[in-house]
């Protein structure tokens, strides 16, 4: 793993709200940093509402993380396209997010209680 990224246990308990929705809540989530970035914070598969994310075909290349993919999030009123990504087989220094997802900011609300 390259020395600009961490990866800690995001410390509490953290929350992801769609339209004031809650569709995840953690206190097992993960805090990656990554050089200038805001960190991000990963939440365990398991702590979110799965139903509501719907796999998409797009992806991104990360020399340090891998290959990610993406979840639009899917609710009565509207899809979120692309609103979380995922690391399904990331780079050996990066195992840590696997079978975790993060969430742009920009589509919904990522907090801690």
């Amino acid at each position: 793993m390259a020395d600009h990224i961490k990866i800690r246990k995001a410390p509490g308990t953290w929350v992801v709200r769609v339209g004031g929705a809650v569709i995840g809540e953690s206190s097992d989530a993960l805090e990656l940093s990554e050089g200038p970035y805001p960190p991000a914070i990963y939440f365990p598969r398991s702590d979110l509402a799965m139903a509501f994310l719907e796999p998409t075909d797009s992806t991104t290349r990360c020399p340090y993380k891998g290959t990610a993919n993406y979840f639009s999030i899917v609710t009565k009123s509207e899809t979120i396209e692309d609103a979380a990504w995922t690391y399904e087989t990331p780079i050996d220094g990066a195992a840590e997010i696997k079978d975790h997802l993060a969430f742009y900011l920009t589509k919904v609300t990522v907090e801690q209680l």
